[in-house]
């Protein structure tokens, strides 16, 4: 069976035909790795230069001299270290239990087909309808009152977990890789004796981390970017992530090393990415068996 292409075989075959190809295809690659790596560049040379270079018109591709004092002082004047542990303590905990929730109901809804299940797998999915901006004033009155203990969760990281752990996104993503995985290995599970749990911490956890890595940095990234629901929880200063912690000590503070804090406060994103990007793109057949 012969497969359709933009450039035909015959033409790939002769030198001109292969140079053009290979011209072209550099040259597309080229202006998306351009127009998706400038504005990093852009941002961290910006902390780099001078603050009336900064707002030089016309700007400067390269600062006329390198100054690496911005990144120092955003350092020091906003307290980053504080913000940022702030934001990893949030954004750890949101991960960890919407991991442990959102894996346990995906996989009863998928492999043990409790009563009711579909009708409550499309409950979940209606709330993605709902904007997520209609949702933050009950959202507040409830963290801010806890329902039957009659507690407050306002400056509290368990204000960002819990909410956090009801994605309905995540548990939708998580089924329809577990619907994937073969009913046989289940069931040779189950006759060398293994437990639901069992099963589910020995057989499926295993084959399923390309998903659980996506999962991951969609939980991760969410509640790192996230400001609004962070601004309404923290009230206190000392307590806020970096997101919100920006804004908030922003006013009287130069630009370059405003920027600066900006490009710190990646980093840990970045970061995040390079390490599960081999789960990501692990393979289909990472839930497959072998005869």
């Amino acid at each position: 069976m012969s497969t359709r292409t933009l450039v035909s075989p015959l033409t790939l075959a002769r030198p001109r035909g292969r140079a053009l190809y290979w011209t072209v295809f550099c040259g597309v690659v080229l202006l998306f790795a351009l127009a998706f790596l400038f504005p990093v560049y852009w941002m961290v040379t910006g902390a780099m230069k001078s603050p009336d270079e900064v707002t030089r018109t016309p700007p400067t591709l390269v600062p006329d001299s390198w100054h690496l004092s911005g990144y120092t002082d955003a350092w020091d004047l906003m307290d980053l270290p504080t913000h940022l542990w702030n934001t990893v303590v949030q954004a750890a905990g949101a991960w960890f239990l919407q991991l442990v929730f959102c894996t346990a109901a995906a996989y009863a809804l998928s492999k043990l087909r409790p009563a009711f299940g579909k009708v409550i797998l499309g409950g979940i999915l209606a709330t993605l309808m709902v904007p997520a901006q209609a949702l933050v004033v009950p959202k507040y009155l409830t963290v801010a009152d806890l329902p039957l203990i009659h507690t407050s969760l306002l400056n509290d990281p368990l204000g960002i977990w819990l909410p956090a752990v009801a994605n309905a996104f995540n548990l939708y993503l998580l089924k329809r890789f577990f619907d994937q995985i073969p009913r046989d290995v289940l069931e040779a599970a189950e006759i060398d004796g293994a437990g639901k749990l069992r099963t589910l911490r020995s057989i499926v956890l295993p084959m399923s981390r390309p998903v659980l890595g996506v999962v991951s940095i969609f939980a991760l990234v969410a509640v790192w970017q996230d400001f609004l629901w962070p601004l309404m929880v923290f009230s206190d200063t000392d307590k806020q992530p970096i997101s919100v912690a920006l804004v908030q000590l922003s006013q009287n503070i130069q630009l370059t090393v405003l920027i600066a804090a900006m490009v710190i406060a990646s980093i840990p994103m970045v970061v995040m990415f390079l390490v599960f990007q081999r789960h990501i793109i692990a393979g289909i057949s990472a839930g497959s068996t072998k005869g």
